[in-house]
């Protein structure tokens, strides 16, 4: 069964009552599974609601298509990792460069954990990427690093420090994607992480000096 044509990607509606939730975490679920096991190319709402045990009629009453559910599995990914972002950037009981470890840690460990997802997210991204609901998701954690490079680095024009910014995100998001495209040992993961910490923690200080 194709997949109903729109340009939306937003929820048609948001669950209210306990079933209701309960049956948009079933889908969210089998959507999970369906992406996992047969990649983006082969990802269907049919195959979703299948999976999940509805109708195709009841998923449709929460998303519109099959990017609207992808959408919602990345932006719940984005969510995950400005969460990651706020609960060890923010965390002042430690000094700075052992917060940078600690993410980078934390970042690469789920990377790998959760691979096979995110690989084929990436291959969907077209679906939805240009979207203002998209944009507005992936730029929620810019303003935890602002915070973070201006405690760091108060000295640092703002311009510097959004660059700054850009370049610690987008390293440890491209570079995180392409060591987690195969399967790692846990102390390959450790390791690399290692290195990438040394590195964005030398780029930091080298900023500072």
């Amino acid at each position: 069964m194709a997949d109903r044509p729109s340009s939306g990607i937003s929820s048609r509606k948001h669950p209210k009552q306990a079933r209701s939730n309960e049956l948009v975490s079933a889908i969210l679920q089998a959507a999970v599974q369906v992406l996992g096991q047969q990649g983006a190319h082969r990802f269907t709402t049919a195959r979703v609601a299948e999976k999940a045990g509805v109708s195709v009629g009841s998923l449709y009453q929460y998303f519109p298509n099959k990017a609207a559910i992808l959408f919602r599995l990345q932006s719940d990914e984005w969510r995950e990792t400005t969460g990651l972002l706020s609960e060890i950037l923010n965390d002042r009981s430690e000094p700075p460069l052992r917060r940078v470890r600690r993410l980078v840690q934390a970042f690469i460990r789920s990377e790998c954990e959760e691979a096979a997802v995110r690989v084929a997210l990436g291959d969907a991204a077209p679906l939805y990427r240009d979207a203002p609901e998209a944009r507005e998701a992936r730029q929620a954690g810019d303003p935890v690093i602002e915070a973070f490079l201006k405690e760091v680095l108060p000295a640092l024009p703002e311009t510097a420090r959004a660059l700054a910014g850009d370049v610690m995100m987008t390293t440890l998001t491209t570079v995180g994607k392409d060591f987690s495209e195969r399967p790692r040992k846990s102390k390959d993961v450790e390791a690399y992480s290692e290195a990438m910490a040394d590195m964005l923690c030398a780029y930091l200080v080298s900023l500072g000096a």
